[in-house]
């Protein structure tokens, strides 16, 4: 998962420097959110947890309790993100997606594919040892039917890593596709399940290769066809995030200000937790894709020192 990113370790970084900083920005009536801005959008994650060890240990306070007093809204809640330890904040997240009235699915499927194997055993351990309830019981527990066993599925972090490909037996794969969607009446939704959730990145993007030679039409269209409501949403941002995991975080981000009001928890999951692996690709993109740079959008959409910290990231 190499790309280019945002954020890079400051060079000349001294922890001592920046927590004295920080204590300095917090004094008085108020605070200098923007030395805070400053300090926190230009080090690397690593060095923002060495900050918070030298904060507890110059001034007996915790970092991140010190941020939520000083901070309101959407800005401590980036913050509060670019401060957590990445596979903690994905497990607070995911637990923020199916917690509380309904399940946002969406936020699943995303968290989950475009994490590899380790970062998914990871997040699901973390996300054990923040509640103390596994990630596979919460889902099955607040999903049902398709969208249950595909985020289940995900969920496991045992997908073929190999990166081979074969032509073959991707052949054979569309024709099992096929045969268990388009040709029958119904759907076999479990054959749809097991070649998406199984197979690696590479070669299911063969198969939807073959299956387009032989259908004539994309592989999506099978997925309009055979499901709807939420399997089929489900599943079709699934496909995309196999087909073009890059594209399908550009799109993400479009669609999470795109219309009335902001996803802002969408907008800020993506920018900060892409943004030391590759937020510098998904800006390139998303300008190519909807012909405004991401950093025009944000500032159209976004507000205050929120928008001045998301566009601090982005730069």
């Amino acid at each position: 998962m190499t790309g280019t990113p945002t954020i890079r370790p400051a060079s000349n970084f001294d922890p001592d420097q920046d927590a004295t900083a920080l204590k300095t920005a917090f004094k008085g009536l108020g605070s200098d959110e923007d030395a805070i801005i400053d300090i926190i959008t230009h080090r690397s994650n690593e060095q923002r947890q060495q900050i918070a060890a030298r904060f507890k240990t110059m001034y007996g306070k915790d970092l991140i309790k010190e941020l939520k007093s000083e901070l309101r809204g959407n800005l401590e809640d980036v913050i509060v993100a670019l401060m957590t330890e990445p596979i903690e904040f994905q497990a607070k997240q995911l637990h923020k997606a199916i917690s509380g009235l309904g399940t946002d699915e969406g936020t699943i499927v995303e968290i989950l594919s475009i994490h590899n194997n380790d970062q998914v055993i990871k997040i699901s351990q973390a996300y054990e040892g923040l509640y103390q309830r596994s990630l596979e019981s919460d889902i099955k527990g607040d999903t049902s039917g398709t969208v249950k066993r595909l985020l289940v599925s995900l969920s496991t972090g045992h997908r073929d890593e190999s990166g081979t490909t074969d032509q073959e037996k991707a052949f054979k794969d569309a024709q099992t596709l096929l045969r268990a969607g388009e040709l029958i009446q119904g759907t076999d939704e479990s054959t749809f399940n097991a070649i998406l959730c199984q197979r690696n990145p590479s070669q299911l993007r063969l198969i939807f290769q073959e299956y387009e030679k032989i259908t004539g039409h994309p592989f999506e269209n099978a997925i309009e066809n055979e499901f709807s409501l939420t399997s089929k949403d489900s599943l079709l941002a699934l496909v995309h995030s196999l087909r073009d995991r890059i594209d399908y975080l550009a799109t993400r981000l479009h669609d999470s200000m795109a219309g009335i009001g902001t996803d802002d928890r969408t907008l800020i999951r993506i920018v900060v937790g892409r943004s030391e692996i590759d937020l510098g690709d998904i800006r390139d993109t998303f300008q190519n894709k909807y012909g405004k740079t991401l950093a025009e959008f944000i500032q159209d959409d976004c507000s205050g020192d929120y928008k001045k910290c998301l566009l601090s990231v982005v730069a």
